[in-house]
C-alpha cells in the first residue's frame, strides 16, 4: 500500500508518544562531527525527564565530548566503529553498548559504512555514601536471557547492574510470536523505547498502537503499558527506565 500524503502512525500525548522514522528530522549538535543526530524524546516535550538520540555515523564522521552532568547509554544498532575512552580504544559492532557515568570524555568513529546508534542520556542522581558507576562496554550476547514472571516465550536481558550506585537501567525485551506482557503495566518509572525487530501492538494508556522495527515511544510515569508480539517473526525492544531513587 502506497503511504497517504499526510498520514503518519506518530502521535505525541501528554503520557506517551509514539515516534515512527518517517517523521525523524535530524539535528546539528555540538560535538558531533559529519553526523546525523535526531532527538526523538527529551524534556522539551514537557515530560520525559531523560533524552533519546538516534545518531547516524558516516564515513569519517566523529562523535567527541564530555558526558558532563549526565550519564550516558549508547547501543549499536547496526554498522561498527570504535570508541575511545581516556587512552584506550574498544570496537564496538551491532549488539554491543556502553555505560558512561557523568564527568567522562567520550570520541566515537564509525569505520568505514555508517554506525547508527542509540543513545540515552540522563542527569545522574547522586546520594551520599554512593559512588557513581564506572565504566562498562558490552555486548547484548554476553547477557542470557531470563523467562519473564516464568515465560520461556518472553525473555529479559538485563543489560546494567542491578545495584544501588545506578539510577538507571536499560533491558532488551524479546517475544515470541504471540507471546505477551502478562498484565497491563502502571508504574512509577518511564520508558523510553526502541523497537529493534518485529512488530505487534502496543497499549500506551487507553490507546492500541501497531509497531514495529524502527519506532521509538516514550512512556510517562503511571501510564498504563502492554504489549503483544504479532507476525511470523519474534519480536523485541530495548528500553530505558529510571530506578533505584525516591520519588520526586
Amino acid at each position: 500500500m502506497t503511504d497517504l500524503f499526510g498520514f503518519t502512525r506518530t502521535v505525541v500525548k501528554s503520557r506517551y508518544a509514539l515516534i515512527t522514522p518517517d517523521g525523524f528530522v535530524p539535528s546539528n549538535l555540538p560535538g558531533w562531527k559529519g553526523a546525523m543526530v535526531v532527538v526523538n524524546i527529551s524534556p522539551a516535550m514537557a515530560g520525559p525527564r531523560f533524552t533519546q538520540l538516534h545518531v547516524t555515523l558516516e564515513k569519517e564522521a566523529v562523535g567527541e565530548g564530555n558526558t558532563g552532568a549526565n550519564q550516558y547509554f549508547i547501543y549499536v544498532i547496526e554498522g561498527n566503529g570504535t570508541i575511545g575512552l581516556a587512552l584506550k580504544k574498544h570496537r564496538l559492532e551491532a549488539g554491543s553498548y556502553v555505560y558512561l557515568p557523568p564527568g567522562h570524555d567520550i570520541q566515537l568513529k564509525s569505520n568505514g559504512a555508517p554506525m547508527k546508534l542509540l543513545i540515552f542520556q540522563k542527569p545522574y542522581e547522586r546520594v551520599k555514601g554512593v559512588d557513581a558507576p564506572a565504566v562498562i562496554v558490552g555486548h547484548e550476547r554476553e547477557v542470557k536471557g531470563q523467562p519473564f514472571l516464568g515465560n520461556e516465550d518472553a525473555r529479559l536481558q538485563v543489560l546494567l547492574p542491578d545495584e544501588p550506585q545506578f539510577d538507571m537501567a536499560v533491558n532488551i525485551f524479546t517475544y515470541q510470536p504471540g507471546a505477551t506482557l502478562p498484565f497491563v503495566e502502571t508504574h512509577i518509572m518511564e520508558h523510553g523505547l526502541l523497537m529493534l525487530k518485529g512488530q505487534g501492538v502496543y497499549r500506551l494508556d487507553d490507546d492500541y498502537h501497531p509497531v514495529k522495527a524502527g519506532d521509538v515511544i516514550w512512556m510517562a510515569s503511571y501510564c498504563p503499558q502492554w504489549f503483544v508480539a504479532m507476525g511470523k517473526t519474534p519480536a523485541s525492544y530495548i528500553y530505558y527506565k529510571d530506578v533505584n531513587r525516591d520519588p520526586l
